[in-house]
């Protein structure tokens, strides 16, 4: 377990190190992603849960090189939501969430988590991740790559205690987020369809890691094989809805909901699911037409352009179809809850399902 486990720097877990530390969880955190949390002992149980979580990760972004462990704890310092651990510990309630296996689970998938983080900042010369500079733009391309590789290793090391069958699953699901990144990196080949590639990307991409946070919690946890297989299925799906409503909501957002300017996907050149529906349409309106014709241009750079795209797009066809696409994800999610006993830590997952059918409606 992560608790018994001496880092590179010689920091025992739970030992506060150099830097600032995160607040505690809360109940915000679970309203922001729409989590409704109505039993108080499972409350509590994920929110300590998470907070021992948050300790562990600062002490396993540690090196005895000091350099490495301020730019290894940058991205763990500047917060998130922290989804795939929240996952981690929803699974577990099926068994015991007190387990000692629990929190090390954690703390490998979000640290996998983070080292993704890097490597994509690099790809996409991001100049900001969660409102604080990125790590390529504070210091290098080579330091970013280099700190990620290392946040890997941290992670493979972690779940070299939690067994064989953990080293498995995060190598394997380490191998589908390369995957996907090559199939979004490549793009569709000639004989691809546009959508159906840009939904195996996500898959890949994000809901493999969310399904294994999730397979995580419940196989650590000591739940019964069929509520494991269950709480996997359900963490894939919820993970491409969760993705595909932010799509969304970079278009039809007037505001900063989506945790970034709207139109930025599109202002960018990225071609999201309602865009993709908008150039395979063959609606012949004039408004349809226009569409068509801008988003052929590719990066909407100017101002004027972009604008008309956008409310073209949040008044399209398109937009509708990606919604339905949205509720029909979050509906299958629920139906994978299925085999798994009904009670408030099921109420829980099916209230995340809710909320995505319901924001971007």
């Amino acid at each position: 377990m992560v608790d018994s486990v001496v880092n590179p720097a010689g920091e025992r877990s739970g030992a506060s190190g150099s830097g600032g530390r995160r607040g505690r969880a809360s109940t915000s955190q679970f309203g922001a992603i729409g989590l409704n949390l109505a039993d108080p002992r499972i409350e509590a149980s994920v929110l300590g849960l998470l907070d021992t979580v948050e300790v562990e990760l600062r002490a396993s972004a540690s090196s005895a090189d000091p350099f490495v462990t301020e730019a290894a704890r940058h991205l763990v310092e500047a917060g998130g939501k922290r989804f795939r651990p929240l996952l981690v510990a929803l699974g577990a309630q099926f068994g015991d969430p007190t387990a000692a296996q629990v929190v090390p689970a954690a703390v490998v998938m979000e640290l996998t988590h983070l080292a993704t983080l890097y490597h994509d900042d690099v790809m996409d010369e991001a100049a900001v991740r969660r409102g604080a500079p990125s790590a390529n733009s504070r210091w290098t391309n080579s330091v970013a790559i280099l700190v990620g590789d290392y946040l890997f290793a941290r992670a493979a090391d972690i779940a070299a205690d939690l067994g064989t069958e953990a080293v498995r699953l995060q190598a394997r699901t380490f191998a589908r987020l390369v995957h996907g990144q090559i199939a979004e990196t490549v793009g569709p080949r000639a004989d691809d369809d546009p959508v159906a590639h840009y939904l195996h990307v996500i898959a890949e991409k994000t809901g493999s890691l969310i399904a294994t946070s999730a397979r995580f919690g419940g196989m650590f946890s000591g739940a019964a094989p069929a509520h494991v297989e269950a709480l996997a299925g359900y963490g894939e799906t919820i993970g491409v809805a969760f993705q595909l409503s932010d799509d969304l909501l970079d278009i039809a957002s007037e505001s900063v909901q989506s945790g970034k300017t709207p139109g930025t996907d599109l202002r960018e050149g990225v071609p999201t699911l309602p865009v993709l529906y908008a150039r395979e349409a063959d609606d012949s309106d004039a408004s349809s037409v226009r569409l068509r014709e801008i988003l052929a241009t590719g990066p909407l750079t100017d101002d004027a352009l972009h604008a008309e795209a956008l409310g073209l797009l949040r008044e399209s066809p398109a937009l509708k179809r990606a919604r339905e696409t949205v509720r029909s994800y979050a509906e299958e999610a629920r139906a994978q809850l299925a085999p798994l006993p009904h009670g408030p830590s099921r109420s829980a997952l099916e209230s995340l399902c809710d909320y995505i059918a319901d924001r971007t409606s």
